[in-house]
């Protein structure tokens, strides 16, 4: 069989072709693995009193006074320090909101904006001094939001059900 016999079958070339099926498929394993860490992430922060403490060995409060100094944006953490126990369920509620969001594909683009604006948030806070820059792990998450923030969730989701249902009462 040639090159071009395989590639038919492989992919029709019409809209309906597999290759076009797999590509509207694409972001989702990014979509279920941000969600499901952002969930994740958001429980172990709300299930753990010494995180939501103000000081104290693991709390949010003694690790924002940890990386005050070497932050990309000090005025932030400072803010943060004014009730550190609040900022840490602020931020577990975020990232929760934001992960079940992202599940569902719920209003996907705007969930996904949330998540890389706490990507970028911890990023210039607390791994700010990773040195090399790509040993700290906020940034990648920062850049795999993006695509969701440009795409949504095109694909099952709440909002393709609310599209779908759109369309059909025009």
């Amino acid at each position: 069989m040639t090159h071009t016999h395989r590639a038919a079958r492989y992919d029709d070339g019409g809209p309906g072709g597999r290759r076009a099926a797999l590509g509207r498929y694409a972001l989702l394993p990014l979509r279920l693995f941000l969600g499901v860490t952002f969930v994740y992430a958001g429980l172990d922060k709300l299930t753990d009193p010494g995180f939501l403490a103000a000081s104290g060995p693991g709390s949010i409060g003694e690790t924002m006074r940890a990386v005050r100094d070497s932050s990309a944006v000090p005025w932030l953490v400072d803010l943060a320090l004014r009730d550190p126990a609040a900022f840490g369920y602020a931020i577990a509620a975020g990232e929760l909101a934001v992960g079940v969001a992202t599940l569902v594909g719920l209003l996907a683009r705007l969930a996904a904006l949330g998540g890389a604006l706490i990507s970028l948030s911890l990023w210039l806070t607390v791994s700010w001094q990773s040195d090399p820059y790509y040993y700290g792990n906020d940034l990648p998450y920062l850049m795999a939001w993006l695509p969701l923030v440009l795409a949504g969730a095109p694909l099952l989701s709440v909002d393709a059900a609310w599209s779908a249902r759109r369309r059909r009462t025009r």
